[in-house]
């Protein structure tokens, strides 16, 4: 026992921020972004909070999947920029959708989507629950350096959701992670204790690009040749694959080593930048109200981030 699909939904900001705006501000081109991330365009909160964005998605794949809030037995939530550390995520989408089941948060960064749908796993497996929500939020545009044009070009706003119900479609999944900050790092406020001495850092992300592109790439490939070659599968068997959506030119060196068909690989990194790890649960729900995801297709999931870890699933639609 694991879980299906029983519905999907999104939410991103109504502001669109093109690359031309973007360079108005800080120095930077269309050209040069679009050639080193693949961005053109990425969606930015306004009045909006990340919880603000996990409700809305929340409510669109409740209504996808035909579900309301009272039938839910818990829901998870992963982000790394909301706007409290307490109360959760989780639970203030849970009071904003009249729900009265458990909520809680997941951190892995950009790869907690994964992480978190194992762990719904579990909780089928161990029939604890029926329905679950499921949700990805960030409000990445808090927690970057806006007069730093290497990560502020990169990053969007926005959540995606599913609803889960029981059945055995999450095949398998395969979950890393290697301890430390040196390649990636959001500090965090350091607080005002008048007997802490360490120097602050910038509450802002941190990124060392050369480091990150080699983890990403060499993680992407590795983890879902593990879970396919683990099922008995080739990638001739997969119908998607859905990565993380963190660089076009990390995607296209691992679809080379991969030798996978760059058709079946699905990019939406143009439209909204890197949405952390909310960016795979998007992707799932353009993909899935387009009609692009046929029952009983195949899906390969992908992500890496910071911790650093990474992750990569394979799920039956």
């Amino acid at each position: 026992m694991s879980f299906r699909v029983l519905g999907t939904g999104k939410y991103v900001p109504s502001k669109v921020v093109t690359n031309d705006e973007l360079s108005t501000l800080i120095d930077t081109s269309d050209e040069w972004i679009v050639k080193r991330v693949g961005v053109k365009e990425r969606r930015i909160c306004t009045t909006e909070s990340a919880s603000d964005l996990a409700y809305q998605a929340a409510l669109n794949a409740l209504e996808n999947a035909n579900v309301k809030p009272e039938e839910l037995d818990m829901i998870l939530c992963t982000t790394v920029s909301g706007e409290t550390v307490s109360p959760s995520m989780s639970s203030m989408v849970q009071k904003y959708l009249g729900a009265t089941c458990p909520a809680m948060d997941i951190n892995a960064a950009c790869s907690a989507f994964i992480f978190m749908l194992e762990t719904a796993a579990g909780y089928f497996a161990r029939k604890k629950v029926k329905k679950m929500l499921v949700i990805g939020t960030e409000q990445m545009s808090r927690i970057v350096d806006w007069d730093d044009r290497a990560t502020c070009v990169i990053f969007g706003d926005g959540a995606g959701a599913l609803v889960l119900g029981e059945g055995d479609n999450f095949l398998n999944s395969k979950l890393n992670s290697f301890g430390g900050n040196e390649v990636i790092n959001i500090p965090n406020f350091v607080g005002k204790s008048p007997f802490y001495k360490k120097e602050a850092q910038d509450p802002y992300i941190f990124m060392n690009g050369q480091e990150t592109f080699k983890f990403a790439v060499n993680a992407m490939c590795k983890d879902l040749q593990y879970v396919v070659d683990d099922l008995g599968l080739t990638f001739d068997d997969i119908s998607m694959i859905v990565p993380h959506q963190a660089n076009t030119r990390i995607i296209d060196f691992a679809v080379k080593r991969l030798k996978v068909e760059r058709e079946r690989i699905y990019v939406n990194i143009d439209k909204y930048g890197n949405t952390s790890s909310a960016s795979i649960p998007i992707a799932l729900d353009e993909l899935n109200r387009a009609g692009k995801l046929k029952h009983d297709d195949l899906i390969a999931m992908t992500a890496f981030g910071g911790g650093l870890s990474s992750a990569a699933c394979i799920l039956r639609w």
